[in-house]
């Protein structure tokens, strides 16, 4: 496999011109932090990735975590690299200084999560997952599970997980049949059988910290009667040293497609007298406490679809550069062409480079949104923020998770034969992107949250300022001149449709919800490919304006010019050409009967 390399220019580029990040610096919050601190986290993030994360990834496709009389042992390497990573602080970068953390902002930690799945992926998706336990212990979390837990999980010391799925549950987290029962001493007995729990079990660290969500006596059914539970593997004395080992155990790990290094268990709670658990926010109100949690995975999902296609990018690019065969349109040299040289190699990897381009600014911009949402000292900003973020968050999570397996599955195409051949490496990023569009909520779920949730807030209000924001770089593109021009009428086009898509649904939503299901997911992408064109001609707009200075990286600058203009150009019309499959109701979705379906 190619080596890995941290793309700091770009991620830097994105985080300076598209982000604002000193803007976001200047808020109290973030005073003591300046250019050259976030440069050198992230130079020190890369070398942890390249040098120790990457270096592990084929291995840990190949030896997969293994489980033995109940106990979970990662493949060789991996629980080095995790005592590097939390010895180097890594865990709590965007975290309150006062459990431990470094106090950076999100928009940094996404960064850095860019850097360790495109490294490794089966070994990112441990932190990813105590991230969102961290966050929901924080806004939930009484004083005293605050006190136990935080500081522990923000330096890595202990990990988290997140326990939803069940059997005959699937999505309809509705439908768990999990039970909590009250003790006398104020905590709660679980019970219940849980699916898919990443890193349920593993040997990264003494404890691991579960947060379960049951149902206690009498609650409503559906929704309504969950609560949510904070169910450590090993009990917290007073003193902060472990007790007894509570009662729930892993009884399996699931053999899957791709990310064979991540431990996937099945976990079972309360096979004796009942798991020990502390009620984490009121009583039936879990989904509230499960959503903070869920929205910070959301958009940390979406950031492994951005970094797994960085990885089969720069996988790609290595070979095309190596690889000879046949004779490329105009070539004078002796010999076969590197591949790099064929017209279809090259519209690949610029559509692959473009996309991530795109990727990266929706990811990262959605993180600066929470960061101002929750930073900003202006209230009216704040509430604007927090909305776009929730806005944001399917677009990142969904759009750019299916880039992710598109663009994963054009590195194998770039390598031909050799790519469908497990030794090249190409593969590997291909099944392990794959898990990526079903993770924290299927795609189609996020299409659904999009168009019946994100999309009628504040009656629409919410989309149609986002779009005037986004109208307002025709100005500077029109004074780009000639060499922007189509991208400012691909842009537009884009604007155009998405504003009329956005109107039809609302206009919809009360006479046929059923045709606004079946427009969600195309008004999803849509929505994904236009917001990523305007990211990624501001970016060009902004690298435009810097050819002119003295010590300007003009070969870098002049890249992400041609880089957006192709997106623009090539790849954006897709976006209004969307608009009869937003618009198109439901009739042609259900025309065929269940009967019909089958062969």
């Amino acid at each position: 496999m190619s080596e890995y390399q941290a793309p700091l220019k770009d991620i830097r580029f994105t985080l300076s011109q598209i982000c604002h990040l000193d803007d976001l610096l200047k808020l109290p919050k973030f005073y003591e932090f300046d250019g050259d601190t976030i440069n050198a986290v992230l130079e020190e993030a890369g070398r942890l990735a390249g040098g120790v994360l990457a270096p592990l990834n084929r291995q840990g496709d190949e030896q997969g975590a293994t489980l033995a009389n109940g106990v979970v042992t990662t493949p060789d390497g991996f629980r080095d690299a995790y005592a590097a990573f939390r010895d180097g602080g890594w865990n709590g970068i965007q975290h309150d200084p006062n459990h431990s953390g470094m106090g950076l902002p999100l928009v940094i930690g996404n960064a850095c999560a860019e850097l360790w799945n495109s490294a490794n992926m089966g070994f990112a998706l441990c932190p990813m997952l105590t991230q969102g336990a961290i966050e929901a212990i924080q806004a939930h979390g009484s004083d005293e599970l605050k006190s136990t837990y935080l500081d522990n999980l923000v330096t890595g010391t202990w990990t988290g997980t997140m326990n939803l799925t069940e059997p005959q549950a699937g999505s309809d987290v509705g439908a768990l049949r999990s039970r909590a029962e009250p003790a006398a001493d104020g905590s709660w007995r679980i019970k219940g059988q849980k699916i898919f729990i990443t890193y349920g079990e593993h040997d990264y660290t003494d404890n691991i910290i579960h947060l379960v969500l049951a149902r206690t006596p009498g609650s409503p059914e559906g929704t309504r009667g969950i609560s949510l539970f904070v169910v450590p593997k090993f009990l917290v004395n007073p003193d902060g040293t472990l007790g007894q080992r509570n009662d729930l155990r892993c009884i399996n790990l699931e053999e899957k497609l791709g990310i064979h290094a991540s431990p996937t268990a099945v976990m079972s709670f309360g096979d004796n007298e009942g798991a020990v658990g502390y009620m984490l926010g009121d009583e039936n109100k879990g989904m509230r406490c499960m959503f903070t949690m869920m929205n910070s995975a959301r958009l940390n999902v979406g950031i492994e679809g951005l970094g797994i296609a960085e990885g089969a990018y720069q996988h790609a690019v290595a070979y095309a550069l190596e690889r000879r065969q046949g004779k490329a349109i105009g070539a004078t040299e002796p010999g076969s062409s590197a591949i790099v040289d064929h017209a279809d190699v090259r519209r690949m990897l610029i559509t692959m480079k473009s996309q991530i381009d795109a990727m990266r600014g929706l990811c990262y911009v959605n993180g600066q949104a929470l960061d101002l949402a929750r930073n900003h000292e202006d209230g009216e900003q704040r509430a604007w923020y927090g909305q776009l973020a929730e806005l944001l968050t399917p677009l990142s999570k969904a759009w750019c998770t299916d880039l992710g397996v598109e663009m994963a599955s054009l590195g194998v195409q770039i390598h031909g034969g050799m790519g469908f051949i497990e030794e090249t490496g190409a593969a590997q990023y291909y099944r392990d992107a794959r898990i990526a569009p079903i993770y924290e909520g299927t795609n189609g779920i996020q299409a659904l949250d999009l168009v019946m949730r994100k999309l009628t807030m504040e009656g629409g209000e919410v989309v149609r300022r986002y779009i005037g924001e986004m109208r307002t770089l025709d100005v500077t593109l029109d004074a780009g001149g000639e060499a922007f021009a189509k991208t400012r009428e691909n842009l537009n086009t884009g604007l155009d449709s998405l504003e009329e898509a956005s109107r039809w649904l609302l206009e919809a939503m009360a006479q046929d919800p059923n045709a606004v299901a079946a427009g969600a997911t195309p008004y999803l992408r849509m929505f994904g490919m236009t917001v990523g064109g305007y990211l990624i001609a501001k970016g060009a707009l902004a690298a435009a304006a810097q050819l002119g200075e003295a010590d300007a990286d003009a070969s870098f600058l002049s890249g992400r010019i041609a880089t957006a203009r192709f997106y623009c150009e090539q790849l954006l019309p897709q976006a209004a050409a969307l608009l009869p499959s937003v618009t198109g109701g439901s009739e042609p979705i259900f025309a065929l009967g269940p009967e019909q379906l089958v062969s």
